[in-house]
């Protein structure tokens, strides 16, 4: 990639500013992060001493006056304010990223998708998890058609987190855009449309069950895909005993993976991904999944499959080619919208306690 690299201002700088978004940008080839948003003192100093030549400006109105200076905003601030801060955005005339949800419904989504396309500008949804380890090895199984067709995916992204930590994320504020549903359940279902694809009915079971919680912690969703494959998808903050990541099963076999991928956790512990990181998103043996027919993965049955490399870079590789070279968009705002209005429809379903017909 030629010429000088493409400016960035990231707009928060928390748990996905930090943890996710400034590490890639930093790690991809034609990308520059120039700016960070944030008005926290300490998160100023992190943000400087990870990046001794970046610029902090503590407001993103001190970001949009440099506007001309700048080439891409992503924004990784609170749910409620990514609408805002993207229409901002391209109404300055910048393309940019956003953090998923990328909206609170999926109206929002389309009319800033269409915002995009009358500016001619890019708008891209950060879907990091199509990049994650099993994910990419769970595609790669079924386009060689080891499972044969799939009758059931189950998917769970379930955690143990019995005590509420507060925050947005945790807020009965339908405002604030939080709760599981819409910050795991965002990545859970976005797979299970990529692999699948449209949905046609919608069920959903959503609790609170810890106690103070104000947003859901532990919530279920059966989706019934245009094909046939049924989709059974878990998020939880109060699961005491973690289950599969996948179990998928088909008319010749299955596939059970247990593990989250390793990219988040090496992150946080300061690992960044680069040229010389050649065990980038790897797993050891002892966690790759099986594939298999009329037999328990736990006992050894089936045989052991390779998990490919996670490859959380690729997205923001794939950003940088579509803002140089006109490469196509990884994530769509339109992708997002279909997303949303399975969300959406999880949400009338858990508190109507119906199936809800898209």
């Amino acid at each position: 990639m030629t010429g000088n690299p493409l400016r960035v201002g990231l707009v928060g700088y928390g748990l996905a500013g930090s943890v996710f978004h400034a590490p890639l940008i930093g790690a991809t080839e034609g990308l520059a992060l120039d700016t960070v948003v944030t008005s926290h003192p300490e998160r100023q100093q992190q943000a400087r001493a990870a990046y001794p030549d970046v610029r902090i400006a503590a407001t993103p109105d001190e970001l949009f006056a440099r506007a001309a200076d700048l080439d891409l905003i992503v924004v990784a601030s609170p749910n409620r304010t990514h609408v805002p801060l993207a229409t901002t955005a391209l109404e300055a005339g910048l393309p940019v990223v956003v953090d998923k949800p990328l909206a609170g419904t999926a109206a929002e989504a389309r009319e800033l998708g269409a915002l995009a396309e009358e500016r001619g500008l890019l708008l891209s949804v950060f879907q990091n998890r199509r990049w994650d380890n099993d994910f990419l090895t769970l595609r790669k199984l079924l386009a060689d058609g080891e499972l044969g067709d799939v009758y059931r995916f189950e998917s769970r992204f379930e955690r143990w987190r019995p005590q509420l930590k507060g925050g947005w994320r945790e807020s009965g504020d339908p405002a604030e855009i939080g709760g599981l549903l819409y910050d795991l359940g965002s990545h859970v279902v976005d797979q299970a449309l990529v692999l699948f694809g449209p949905v046609t009915a919608v069920y959903a079971e959503s609790d609170l069950r810890r106690e103070g919680a104000m947003a859901d912690d532990d919530t279920f969703l059966a989706l019934t895909h245009a094909n046939g494959v049924r989709s059974h998808l878990y998020v939880s903050a109060t699961t005491a005993q973690l289950g599969p990541r996948f179990r998928v099963l088909g008319s010749k076999a299955g596939y059970v993976k247990h593990g989250l991928d390793p990219q988040e956790a090496a992150l946080r512990d300061g690992a960044r991904p680069g040229p010389d990181a050649t065990a980038w998103g790897t797993e050891p043996e002892e966690l790759w999944g099986r594939v298999g027919a009329g037999e328990s993965p736990v006992t050894g049955g089936g045989r052991a499959v390779e998990t490919l490399p996670g490859d959380y870079p690729a997205y923001y590789a794939a950003v940088a080619r579509a803002l140089r070279d006109g490469g196509p968009n990884p994530v769509t705002a339109l992708e997002a919208a279909d997303a949303l209005d399975v969300l959406e429809a999880a949400r009338r379903s858990a508190a109507e306690k119906v199936t809800v017909t898209l």
